[in-house]
């Protein structure tokens, strides 16, 4: 029976969810739990860990021993002889367990992959890897799909003693990259081992999963929508603005869906989701403090997605449907840190009866932001900390918001994730877009109930991206601590801006570090946002008003090429790389005084170098230049033209026009100073 109450003029539907706790795993009861919105909410019973197998780089020994190694292609645990042919072994792992979550990605998927349960020398699956983690074999989408070209797999596969997953023919194959998640129950769990015959008796409720993880509250939320809006006035200077006061619900309760609208438009609606805060008490302990953008996954501004927890609808409403249990009472408010008021409409806060027990977790959101990070190109910059806990809990996902100063890739960093007092990773990963489920910086937008890209500005990575991951069967179980850190690895040398949003939940009176004080976070969130980003290339040595008409620019660090007496200015140059002729990059020189100027380059030549052409402020300057070398080196101050000049800025053209017929495939640029010379 459903009950009605009545909060601060919003409508709470309430009705009972108790989480079922199977006897035996298997994979009807994993399909289960992956839909039951309560399950995660409880600490796991029968409990387990929830490690990760990759290919990361194995020469990342420790932080100080090539900890950003960034070679992650084909990295294996062993080789080895099954059956008359050889195979590399991806994951092996005792059980008793379960493997939650597939990526991988590759240029194409020649090799066969086999999974091996139990011992049983026979695989329980045997398939192209691609056709398997791609959505063409067991299951499709979305608990198997391609997302902007990283392939994911989210059909559990239990096992009752031992996990073994190799693929073959790695010679045709070459590359891979890949990540498995994977569960370890306590020792005693009784599972039910995947095999052919059950997955076939249960396809149907499979595909019953499927659409339910797909329709993610299709049907619930327009009954939802139907009850009275409240018009909501958040006063700026940050006072809370109550949502919903205290709720006496015996034997506990949980919020079960936040639905609002933030009434602007533009830089002022992209403004006022970064500096409304959501707070959220209960039982006295605030656990939630965010911005509305980042809390509800769209990032800055409103970008329209779907995913199991969260939406945002292309007519700005923002959707929550994250599970968030307490035992006696909440308190949800609304802090507005921006300079203006800001006028929301309420449309639905829903909340029922829960039932708490000694494994009931609170739900905790925290949010912090990091401006102007410098990076320094071609190597990985720092450890940024999502988020340290000391307690018990689960990890449940993060919300990654991205200002990225220049087009080349901001992600090349890899996650890694500590738990109850590890030492080194036990999830190291092979990219920041292979954890958020794509692949090879796709700037594409795309959403999955598990991982979505509802932003990436461009063009290419430049200006605001968002990536969302969140976990359903591969939450993080912790039991003392939890440390999550993600490695700032950009290619360019310019400043980049992260702001991060986890979830997590946690017993009792678990604590987060605190990244800075309440007054610090409070600036941040009041930092300046827009959401269209002005282009303004931040490259060291050189100014750049507007993006390439085509490819990427870059700093490259040349300090591994200064052998033989060569050397570049600073050591590293700008390198113009995945263009073709035709193309064009345009720099801007100032000069103090009229005069007349002689247009200097120092520039770089090497095998898979363009032919180029100068123009100054549209005209043609000199010869067109051959860039190629058999070996990479530096030319020296070369003059290239000269021409009267009045003072102020000067735009100064490099046109690709073709290359050197001894010249390897490509059109890449090097430079390394430019200058106007009297």
């Amino acid at each position: 029976m459903t009950k009605m109450v009545r909060l601060s003029g919003t409508v709470l539907f309430l009705f009972f969810a108790v989480a079922a706790q199977a006897q035996t795993v298997s994979l009807s009861s994993l399909l289960d739990e992956m839909t039951n919105r309560d399950a995660i909410t409880y600490f796991p019973e029968p409990a387990y860990t929830c490690v990760q197998a990759s290919s990361y780089d194995r020469a990342a020994k420790s932080p100080s021993e090539h900890w950003f190694a960034n070679g992650d292609a084909s990295q294996f645990i062993r080789e080895e002889e099954n059956n008359g042919h050889k195979e590399w072994v991806l994951m092996d792992a005792d059980g008793p367990g379960t493997v939650v979550r597939w990526w991988i990605t590759s240029h194409h998927y020649k090799s066969v992959c086999r999974v091996y349960l139990d011992g049983n020398p026979k695989p329980a699956v045997e398939a192209n890897i691609g056709d398997l983690v791609g959505g063409k074999f067991l299951v499709d989408t979305p608990l198997s799909e391609e997302t902007a070209r990283g392939r994911n797999l989210y059909l559990p596969i239990p096992y009752a003693k031992h996990c073994k997953i190799t693929v073959d023919d790695m010679p045709v194959q070459k590359n891979l990259y890949y990540q498995i998640n994977y569960r370890t129950y306590a020792e005693g769990t009784a599972v039910e081992t995947f095999t052919a015959d059950n997955f076939k008796s249960l396809k149907e409720k499979a595909e019953k999963t499927q659409m339910t993880l797909a329709t993610a509250g299709d049907q619930f939320i327009p009954l939802l929508l139907e009850s009275p809006s409240i018009q909501l006035t958040v006063p700026k200077g940050g006072n809370p603005r109550s949502v919903a006061g205290r709720v006496g619900v015996p034997n506990g309760a949980a919020v079960q869906q936040i639905v609002l609208k933030v009434n602007a438009e533009g830089d002022k609606l992209a403004k006022a989701l970064r500096s409304v805060v959501l707070s959220i008490k209960f039982d006295d302990k605030e656990t939630v403090w965010c911005p509305l953008g980042d809390f509800f996954g769209s990032g800055v501004g409103i970008n329209p997605y779907k995913s199991w927890y969260s939406r945002a609808e292309k007519d700005g409403t923002l959707i929550s449907l994250w599970r968030m249990p307490f035992k006696n009472s909440m308190d949800v408010s609304l802090l507005n840190y921006s300079d203006e008021e800001v006028r929301i409409t309420l449309k639905s806060l829903y909340a029922g009866p829960y039932q708490w027990n000694d494994c009931s977790m609170y739900f905790h959101c925290d949010w912090h932001q990091e401006r102007n990070i410098e990076t320094i190109g071609g190597n990985g910059t720092k450890d940024w900390n999502y988020i340290t806990v000391k307690g018990k809990g689960v990890f449940a996902g993060d919300v990654l918001s991205v200002l990225n100063r220049n087009p080349a890739w901001w992600g090349e960093g890899d996650e890694k994730i500590y738990f109850d007092g590890q030492t080194f990773p036990s999830h190291f990963g092979t990219g920041t877009e292979d954890y958020y489920g794509y692949a090879w910086c796709t700037p594409q937008f795309f959403q999955s109930p598990f991982h979505f890209q509802p932003r990436a500005e461009g063009p290419g990575n430049y200006g605001n991206t968002t990536n969302a991951r969140v976990r359903l069967l591969d939450g993080i179980p912790f039991t003392t601590d939890f440390r999550f850190d993600m490695e700032v690895w950009h290619w360019a040398k310019t400043k980049i801006d992260y702001a991060v949003a986890t979830y997590w939940y946690a017993l009792g009176q678990a604590e987060k570090n605190d990244f800075q004080d309440r007054e610090a976070q409070i600036a941040e969130v009041q930092s300046p946002v827009t959401y269209q980003t002005p282009m303004s290339l931040e490259i060291p040595g050189f100014k750049i008003e507007k993006v390439p008409t085509a490819g990427n620019v870059q700093n490259q660090d040349l300090k591994h090429f200064e052998v033989k007496g060569r050397k570049w200015d600073k050591s590293d140059q700008l390198w113009w790389t995945g263009a073709k002729p035709g193309a064009k990059l345009e720099l801007i020189l100032d000069i103090e005084k009229d005069g007349k100027y002689k247009l200097v380059g120092e520039l770089t030549k090497a095998k898979d170098y363009s032919i180029v052409q100068f123009y100054l402020d549209g005209q043609k300057i000199g010869e067109p230049v051959d860039l190629y070398h058999s070996e990479v080196i530096p030319t020296g101050a070369v003059e290239i033209g000269s021409a009267e000049l009045k003072a102020g800025k000067h735009a100064v053209t490099i046109e690709i026009t073709g290359k050197n017929e001894k010249a390897d495939p490509g059109f890449m640029v090097g430079i390394d100073k430019l200058s106007l010379s009297e």
